[in-house]
């Protein structure tokens, strides 16, 4: 399994639209993805403006997949301005 990691850095003012947006990414990508295995959105308790993904994909072809689709483009480019940091990290998950 190949997993993704996303640590964003929203600015204030969209943080609140950020939130839904990626939970509706989310839900695109688990439904319409069927190399897509988990999709999860979660909120630092502590600073509502740090969001974290754990995505898991059957491998990293289909995360390049998943990079390709329009919805992921489309939440791409709608989000963008809304960022001010993203790092990004990719994982092989070991079965066991």
């Amino acid at each position: 399994m190949f997993a993704v990691t996303v640590t964003f850095h929203v600015k204030e003012e969209f943080a609140e639209r950020f939130a839904e947006t990626v939970i509706s990414q989310a839900r695109h990508s688990l439904e319409n993805e069927i190399h897509c295995h988990q999709f999860d959105v979660c909120t630092d308790p502590s600073d509502h403006k740090r969001v974290f993904l754990y995505e898991l994909y059957t491998d990293s072809a289909a995360f390049d997949g998943h990079l390709k689709t329009a919805h992921f483009k489309d939440f791409d480019s709608t989000v963008n301005a809304w960022i001010q940091k993203k790092d990004v990290n990719t994982w092989y998950r070991h079965e066991g």
